[in-house]
């Protein structure tokens, strides 16, 4: 996965650079195109972090960028920088899914307040999709008797009950049981229900 960075996409030079300063001010990597079109060329669904993206732009708009972004499923935000008479489309673009827009001339400090919080955003979805990923990989790992015994156990029933539906020795459940913990990383039938919840 591409390392997370603020995706500046502006057809103007001096506010691609103007950006670049605040942001690297703030500690906060970025990128720049000078296009919708550069930018979509370099997308990917790996792109991690977030797009700063001026609504209005030679070729193609940042509404259309956005536009195709949804058609490709991105879950990247986009915060749009726009002019006061593009706010009637900034607003169609939130009611689609675009995280934020500001009015130009925009308050640098509150910018930068929600590009955090729109990198955060991007990386806890990131770590929640991880997660699951992980949690399907330990699920396949499973033999179709651990899988029939992780039911039982979410069942809440108890290891000799186990043993006597399977017709098994108890010992044999213990052995399984304790695979199917391992392999799932959890210590627990608690904590085995939370993870396939996706609490844990």
């Amino acid at each position: 996965m591409s390392s997370a960075c603020v995706h500046i996409v502006d057809d103007d030079e001096a506010i691609r650079d103007a950006l670049a300063w605040m942001l690297k001010s703030h500690a906060l990597p970025s990128r720049s195109y000078e296009s919708a079109e550069y930018f979509l060329a370099s997308w990917s669904p790996e792109l991690a972090g977030c797009a700063v993206m001026d609504m209005r732009m030679s070729g193609m708009t940042g509404f259309d960028c956005f536009e195709e972004l949804l058609v490709r499923d991105s879950t990247l935000p986009v915060i749009f920088l726009t002019g006061h008479g593009d706010v009637p489309l900034a607003v169609a673009t939130l009611k689609k899914g675009a995280f934020d827009f500001f009015e130009k001339p925009f308050d640098d400090a509150a910018l930068i307040t929600r590009i955090q919080e729109a990198l955060a955003a991007d990386a806890s979805r990131r770590a929640a999709e991880a997660s699951v990923d992980s949690v399907r990989c330990r699920l396949a790992n499973l033999t179709a008797r651990e899988r029939q015994i992780m039911e039982l156990v979410l069942a809440g029933k108890f290891n000799k009950v186990i043993a006597d539906e399977l017709k098994i020795s108890m010992r044999t459940v213990e052995v399984h049981r304790a695979n199917l913990f391992d392999k799932m990383q959890v210590k627990t039938a608690v904590e085995l229900a939370n993870l396939l919840k996706g609490k844990a």
